[in-house]
């Protein structure tokens, strides 16, 4: 049985790493936690401990199988219950990232498939993250960063890879949410900030800061 923490540690892992093969370092595990490098090598020892982690000092870190499949279970049941909050509960988007930590941790498998029941088997969250099946399989996932698109392309808004409530409620006073259509009308050559026009309404500017944690595709 983990304890929250180690729950928490497997996730970012996962979520830090962009194959199952690729080594996460220390120091970004460190930042990503807001923890001391020196607790997260105590905290990583206990996992390598475990079976759960590939762990060398100075390479850094990997999940194995296991740890893996624990870390898919975590993320499965964190979405799924975002997806709650905003459907039924009619929490925003910005409010429920902190609300699922606490909520992910629940053990009782059966309640977590009743919930994806319940909830008609949803493939993404509220952010536009893609939801684990039962079997760990993640939906094909196909998108780009609005950073990364052409001038004069439009493309629709498909998700963030922010959450920070700061950063979701910018997003709601800019009028950009899911789904809406975003046409890049200039592109800064100084900053990379961008001019969009969002759906119908009158152009506005983004910062490439914003732009680089938009999820977009044609």
């Amino acid at each position: 049985m983990q304890t929250f923490t180690e729950e928490n540690y497997l996730k970012t892992i996962h979520v830090l790493s962009v194959s199952p093969d690729e080594w996460v370092t220390t120091n970004a595990l460190a930042d990503s936690t807001m923890t001391r490098a020196a607790s997260v090598s105590d905290m990583l020892k206990r996992l390598a401990e475990k079976g759960l982690i590939h762990y060398q000092k100075y390479q850094g870190v990997r999940l194995t199988q296991e740890g893996e499949r624990l870390a898919l279970k975590i993320i499965r049941k964190h979405r799924l219950w975002e997806v709650f909050l905003v459907e039924k509960l009619q929490f925003g988007w910005d409010e429920v990232h902190v609300i699922a930590e606490e909520l992910e941790h629940i053990k009782s498998e059966r309640l977590v498939e009743k919930l994806d029941a319940f909830l008609a088997f949803p493939q993404f969250d509220p952010h536009g993250d893609p939801i684990p099946d039962a079997e760990g399989n993640m939906p094909p996932v196909l998108y780009q960063k609005l950073s990364e698109i052409a001038l004069g392309q439009t493309v629709i808004m498909t998700g963030v890879s922010e959450h920070a409530p700061a950063f979701l409620q910018h997003l709601a006073k800019l009028g950009i949410a899911l789904g809406c259509q975003l046409n890049v009308q200039e592109i800064n050559a100084f900053d990379k900030s961008i001019t969009l026009q969002i759906n119908n309404s009158p152009p506005l500017f983004v910062s490439h800061e914003v732009a680089k944690n938009l999820w977009v595709k044609p």
